[in-house]
């Protein structure tokens, strides 16, 4: 159980402390309610630019680092279609250093020219090493935009192409800045060996005289309904062939997404899955296979993925796919169902030991509608009947809402 209260300020920041006096450390998270799906299809990959523009330095603070390592903290971000999230763990007795941080760079970004060039040489190679020159690193950016034809999902956080981050202007990263990272479009979650009223204090303090921006309001395309199989091949220089297959799921808004979910954990979680008992265990036609949902707020993917082992083709991967399938649509038993449910739980549990994760996933219920979500998962997964997730397969897991990408590798010279 994660205990916590919260308030907003008058600009619309949302403030929510969680307080635990068993650990002599606390943890800033900042949430802001921007990702990658809210950028314009010609300048993508400008969420994930700013996560590292955010490093660069602010109105008074030229190095963002140097101060907190002086008083024994640690950060780091991470950008997603969804979300931009900004943490900070460190000595209790030194949180003000994390507010004095946190507020600056929310007040009011450098926007000089120089860091722009310095982030934006780091993120193309970002983009090149783990995208373009990695053995399948290039499988999401064929797979989004073949899953979705109208939802901003259809290309990767990094962004479709290394084009758009190179034509960022300053000008832009001002637009994107002055729009999305607005203390009415954040939610911070602060957490650890703290007091109520001390952050209720801090908050005002620092995070107050910042103004209120105008409110953003998505309009994002609806994904249409797939009718339709889709499948793409592609030839490249990896070790294995591989398979990945996608298919159309209800998103974290959506009650019936913890069907799909534990759908997506009996036929791929860990060695005792229908996928890895069959294609890997039994028959050795793969040498790894894993179910997976992408977890996404709007609908999302249920995936399937795998590399082949050599001797065996697509065909015959495809084809034994189909029967796992079709046997989970003919029903999963109580035991294999309460098996993954609680796999599902323990998860939950265990990530809930470390300080910054409780403060993540508070904040992110926060972001979804219902902070208590954060204490209710597990009672949701354990509500999951085996008659659901039967019903679950037998409407999603069907061709016609399928994406399919088939890796071949290349013969060795």
């Amino acid at each position: 159980m994660i205990d916590y209260k919260a308030f907003t300020l008058q600009n619309g920041l949302q403030v929510f402390v969680h307080e635990d006096t068993a650990t002599p450390m606390a943890a800033v998270n900042i949430l802001y309610n921007v990702g990658s799906k809210d950028e314009d299809e010609h300048k993508t990959g400008f969420a994930h630019l700013f996560e590292h523009l955010m490093f660069g330095g602010s109105m008074n603070i030229g190095n963002y680092d140097e101060p907190l390592q002086r008083v024994g903290g640690e950060n780091n971000a991470f950008t997603s279609p969804d979300i931009t999230n900004y943490y900070i763990t460190l000595p209790a007795e030194n949180l003000e250093t994390a507010f004095w941080l946190e507020s600056d760079r929310m007040m009011s970004l450098s926007f000089d020219p120089k860091v722009l060039e310095v982030q934006r040489k780091v993120v193309i190679e970002e983009f090149k090493q783990r995208y373009l020159n990695q053995p399948y690193g290039d499988a999401w950016l064929k797979l989004r935009p073949l899953a979705y034809q109208k939802h901003p999902y259809r290309w990767a956080t990094i962004g479709r192409e290394i084009k758009h981050i190179e034509d960022a202007t300053l000008d832009d990263v001002r637009k994107f800045f002055f729009k999305y990272y607005l203390p009415n479009n954040a939610i911070m979650v602060v957490a650890g060996n703290v007091d109520f009223e001390e952050v209720k204090r801090l908050t005002e303090k620092w995070f107050g005289p910042i103004p209120a921006g105008k409110p953003y309001k998505r309009q994002l395309p609806a994904e249409p309904k797939q009718t339709s199989a889709r499948l793409e091949t592609v030839e490249a220089d990896v070790p294995l062939n591989a398979l990945y297959k996608t298919f159309h799921m209800p998103g974290r808004n959506d009650q019936r997404y913890y069907i799909a979910d534990l759908l997506s954990d009996v036929l791929g979680r860990g060695k005792s899955s229908m996928l890895y008992q069959r294609l890997v265990r039994d028959t050795q036609m793969f040498a790894d296979i894993s179910g997976y949902v992408t977890g996404s707020m709007e609908p999302g993917l249920l995936v399937i993925s795998g590399k082949l082992k050599p001797g065996f083709t697509h065909q015959q991967a495809e084809e034994e796919i189909a029967a796992i399938i079709s046997k989970v649509q003919e029903g999963v038993s109580e035991e294999e169902l309460q098996k993954v449910k609680n796999q599902a739980e323990s998860s939950l549990v265990f990530s809930e030991i470390e300080l910054l994760n409780r403060a993540m996933n508070l904040a992110f219920s926060a972001l979804l509608g219902d902070p208590d979500l954060v204490n209710k998962e597990a009672e949701y997964i354990q509500a999951v009947t085996a008659d659901e997730v039967q019903a679950m397969a037998r409407e999603i897991l069907v061709p016609e809402n399928s994406t399919t990408l088939h890796y071949i590798a290349k013969p060795k010279a």
